[in-house]
């Protein structure tokens, strides 16, 4: 298993059919302690996943929230909304069959957001990205996407699929930004030119 950086460059996902992205955090108590911090670990800490898939550089569909089958073929997948990120493993997981995706999207940015109101990166502690190879109908993890603890917003550009020909590549992106908060078009337009 590696850790993939921006200066890793791209990988090539030769021979890779089916990819999953997981995003995993653990809840704090926001920097309050006593009874309030307490409440506020209980309740956790909500934040989203997404795939934005694009044609160029128009986004015209996503996974992410309710939205857990965009093309309705099974191409790319979402888990759906972990409201918490409670419990162990992956707490948002976005799956892409690359066989399954429609020729005029060109690639496929993953970003993880404070999306709902009210939610924020500074009550999520241990945010990381897991990289699974689904090849086979074996899932394995094989890369590791660890954001930087620097910078400001509620948005992550974690990484990009993008096609190469026959091919597709992964590349990480590991950019933060800030979106409005509940405003689909705000988070389409942050996946523009990633």
């Amino acid at each position: 298993m590696v850790t993939l950086t921006k200066e890793s460059g791209a990988a090539d996902l030769d021979g890779v059919t089916k990819m999953g992205i997981g995003a995993s955090w653990d809840t704090t108590t926001g920097g309050n302690g006593g009874v309030l911090g307490a409440l506020r670990k209980a309740r956790g800490t909500d934040l989203d996943a997404f795939a934005i898939l694009m044609s160029g550089n128009e986004p015209v569909r996503f996974a992410g929230l309710d939205v857990t089958d965009p093309l309705q073929n099974g191409a790319v997948t979402s888990t759906g909304d972990n409201q918490t990120g409670r419990g162990d493993g992956d707490d948002e997981l976005i799956e892409v069959t690359f066989d399954r995706i429609p020729a005029h999207v060109t690639s496929i940015v993953f970003v993880c957001a404070a999306y709902k109101r009210g939610s924020d990166f500074k009550k999520a502690a241990n945010v990381s990205f897991k990289v699974y190879d689904g090849t086979g109908g074996a899932t394995q993890q094989v890369a590791d996407i660890w954001p930087s603890l620097l910078g400001s917003g509620n948005a992550i550009a974690v990484a990009k699929a993008y096609r190469a020909g026959a091919e597709w590549k992964l590349e990480v992106i590991n950019e933060r930004g800030t979106i409005k908060q509940g405003d689909q078009d705000s988070l389409l337009r942050f996946a523009v030119n990633k």
